[in-house]
């Protein structure tokens, strides 16, 4: 067995517009947007009749996709988001390498971006930040300096 390639990492959202809004802003296109429910689909989710929609959001030139998605039916569940540290178990943050760490967080931050720590130099290698996006999604930025 030969593991070909990940495809898309899914985070579910409670504003679609705002989450795709967000990334657009970060640097990411809109591959398309639809619907997903049916009994298929709730088939492989564990959930009776799901309804959900889905945006499918790529970085122009670069394998690998992020799936946005809401769900309509059964609702979401808010986890308790600010009790949530970073050694929570579970899956906890999508990282970006950027190239202007500082403009990146200044065109997110309008959109509902907020800093967890601090903007943090890894030796002379990186910068290094984690943020809060729409919905409490976890990000981690990286500018590379050398």
């Amino acid at each position: 067995m030969t593991l070909l390639r990940m495809d898309n990492v899914a985070i579910v959202v409670d504003d679609l517009d705002a989450a795709v809004a967000f990334f657009t802003e970060l640097g990411m296109e809109l591959e398309g947007r639809m619907p997903i429910e049916g009994s298929w689909a709730g088939r492989i989710v564990g959930l009776d009749d799901m309804r959900s929609e889905i945006a499918m959001m790529r970085i122009p030139g670069a394998p690998g996709r992020l799936e946005l998605t809401k769900y309509h039916s059964p609702e979401a569940i808010a986890p308790e988001r600010e009790a949530t540290p970073a050694n929570t178990l579970g899956l906890h943050r999508v990282m970006f390498a950027v190239d202007d760490i500082e403009d990146t967080l200044a065109r997110l931050r309008p959109l509902g971006a907020e800093l967890i720590g601090e903007v943090t130099r890894f030796e002379d290698s990186y910068l290094l930040c984690y943020l809060r996006g729409p919905g409490a999604i976890v990000l981690a930025l990286a500018e590379q300096l050398s």
